[in-house]
């Protein structure tokens, strides 16, 4: 990620105060705990240590008091078509603007990276909705479905809606066109 990243900060939370940044390598224990304990609850794939620390370079993370309490990375399929992924907060702040901030942040990240198209698997269908993202059809993302659905333990019975977001104007009008 670029270190130039600029995001606002946050309101405080607490005592402490919210930072948007790149993650770097003393950030991996606290995105592995927090990566995990959503897949414990279901909510994420797990990841483990060493596939966070092989990606840190696509790793945000928000971080209050010197601790992690939110992380997201971005997955590049091609040159056109990224995925948000693993966005996770913790509990404590949960609704305080965090997951907001760090998809923002993202899709900044994505814009600089002259990626056009974003896309996520969620079931927080109106959280991404809020983002600027629109449903659509996963059938539209089969490198997704080739790389992580096929082995997913869930597959079967999958629960998550496709959404995603088209960040260029001139580019989503020509992958408008590709999909007709």
């Amino acid at each position: 990620m670029s270190a130039a990243l600029v995001v606002p900060r946050s309101p405080a939370l607490g005592e402490a105060m919210v930072d948007i940044r790149p993650a770097v390598p003393g950030d991996l224990p606290g995105i592995t705990a927090l990566v995990n304990e959503q897949a414990r609850r279901g909510n994420l794939l797990p990841r483990s240590a060493q596939a966070i620390a092989n990606s840190l370079a696509d790793w945000l993370v928000a971080t209050a008091g010197g601790e992690v309490v939110g992380c997201v990375s971005l997955l590049r399929y091609t040159s056109g078509l990224a995925e948000v992924r693993s966005l996770a907060v913790r509990d404590e702040v949960q609704g305080q603007g965090v997951g907001g901030r760090l998809v923002r942040a993202l899709m900044a990240e994505a814009r600089r990276r002259r990626t056009p198209t974003l896309f996520a698997l969620t079931r927080a269908v109106r959280f991404f909705e809020r983002c600027g993202f629109r449903v659509a059809d996963k059938s539209l993302f089969p490198e997704k479905v080739w790389l992580d659905c096929r082995r997913c333990p869930v597959r079967q019975r999958c629960d998550e809606t496709t959404v995603v977001l088209h960040l260029f104007r001139e580019e989503a009008t020509n992958d408008a066109k590709k999909l007709r």
